[in-house]
């Protein structure tokens, strides 16, 4: 019995294909996307319902409040033991998200270094007097290969690689993992679709969750503290809607942003998981996708 992992991009259909691959290898589903490990954050981050479930089980939603911050190396610990229960149930582990560093965390020997407040504090106030380009030249300086894999804009990995680097003493890359045999023989299988209609299944997917209610969710969730989570106040859609919220108040622009904002994602999404040549990749929207899939499990 081998674990199958689906990756790849937003509104691909990786939750469809997850539960119809569940449901044919006697098997439960395992969230991968780090914001649907929120409670409450249903309708901007396309949770699956319990009808869409179909009686599959599913683990790995709805562990955390919105003023927790999620943490990938407690992902790891949970989620390998849950798929070596799983596992030894003789069930199917099927892990199906978009978030990468949690899906690789799960399947390569990725380490975490510890945190030193006082450091991150620093660097923080660093990062918020002089801008991510200041602290990525001398991420450049201390760790080129980090600084290779670290967007100049992305000031949080900025900041967390510089930590690591003062805190260890070695180099943040070398906590980076490198992908051999994926853990348990796992198949991992990669659902794309052509960038134009990526492109309008992401707008009409935004579309649809504003008209379901994204700004009323975001409202209750902020009683709740979300403007307060590190993690989930940055979630796409949420984001923008609280920024809104707490602004001029058009919706109609936020609307238009996490669309565009989700697009972009879309594209790092598409690079993250490209790199990894152990992934057999599909059209999400081929007929017989199901069945293309298993025969890849077939002796």
């Amino acid at each position: 019995m081998r674990p199958v992992v689906v990756v790849g991009p937003t509104a691909t259909g990786k939750s469809d294909l997850g539960v119809r691959l569940a449901l044919e290898l006697d098997g439960e589903v395992v969230n991968a996307d780090a914001m649907q490990l929120y409670r409450g954050m249903d309708v901007g981050t396309a949770k699956v319902t319990a009808e869409e479930r179909r009686g599959v089980p599913h683990h790995m939603l709805d562990v955390l409040d919105v003023t927790e911050t999620a943490s990938v190396a407690a992902y790891q610990r949970h989620t390998r033991a849950l798929v070596d229960e799983l596992l030894a149930a003789g069930r199917t582990p099927v892990l199906v998200g978009g978030s990468g560093l949690y899906v690789q965390a799960v399947l390569d020997d990725l380490r975490f270094p510890g945190t030193d407040e006082a450091i991150r504090l620093r660097l923080e106030a660093e990062l918020a007097s002089s801008g991510p380009a200041a602290l990525h030249e001398r991420l450049a300086r201390v760790d080129p290969a980090a600084a290779l894999a670290i967007l100049p804009g992305n000031g949080r990995r900025i900041v967390r690689a510089l930590e690591v680097v003062e805190l260890t003493g070695e180099p943040f890359s070398a906590n980076l993992p490198v992908p051999g045999p994926p853990r348990w023989d796992a198949l991992i299988v990669g659902v794309d679709r052509d960038a134009a209609e990526l492109d309008r299944r992401v707008d009409e997917r935004v579309r649809r969750m504003f008209a379901a209610g994204l700004v009323d969710e975001v409202g209750a969730l902020a009683e709740r503290g979300l403007r307060e989570g590190r993690t989930a106040s940055r979630a796409l859609g949420y984001q923008q809607v609280l920024a809104a919220l707490d602004g001029d108040g058009d919706l109609a622009a936020a609307e238009e942003e996490t669309a565009r904002a989700t697009r972009r994602f879309v594209r790092r999404q598409r690079s993250w998981f490209r790199r990894d040549r152990r992934t057999t990749w599909f059209d999400g929207g081929a007929p017989r996708l199901v069945e293309e899939v298993l025969a890849l499990l077939t002796p």
